[in-house]
């Protein structure tokens, strides 16, 4: 049985996509990929985010999240920033009928000029987390879709 983990989705499955690893056997989440090259334009106000594909979806235990943060160096180095701050990937995600659970991860870039996020750059980093629910609860829907789909 598997536990939780990253799995490639079948539109990325031969073009190289690199699994999240953690870099240090301290550190509390993987860093996740740029699953091909993406320019970033110059943000400007009321523009839209960028998503970046990772060609990632994950699997995770039905009482947890994976959370995507953004890496530290990610606004000096690269010029990146999430404007949600952190990304929210519910464990029935994984597999959904849109998208098949394909993660992705949504950019904005604070530079003057346009930056290029090229395939393999880490763009993000996620963490997985067990999370609580209030005594009252009583949650009974069912996901219908993929990135946004929770509203419907």
């Amino acid at each position: 049985m598997k536990t939780r983990g990253f799995e490639v989705v079948k539109e990325y499955v031969d073009k190289g996509i690199n699994l999240p690893v953690r870099k240090t056997k301290n550190s509390a989440a993987y860093d996740i990929e740029a699953a091909e090259e993406v320019i970033l334009p110059s943000f400007k106000k009321g523009m839209k985010p960028t998503l970046i594909p990772t060609g990632l979806k994950a699997y995770m235990q039905s009482d947890e999240v994976l959370l995507i943060v953004p890496r530290s160096s990610g606004p000096k180095k690269q010029g990146i920033s999430f404007p949600h701050n952190v990304g929210v990937i519910d464990s029935d995600y994984y597999n959904n009928s849109d998208n098949e659970g394909h993660i992705f991860i949504q950019c904005i870039n604070l530079k003057d000029e346009d930056v290029t996020i090229k395939k393999g750059e880490a763009v993000g980093q996620a963490m997985f987390q067990k999370y609580l629910i209030i005594d009252d609860d009583n949650a009974e829907g069912t996901r219908i879709g993929g990135f946004g789909s929770t509203d419907k």
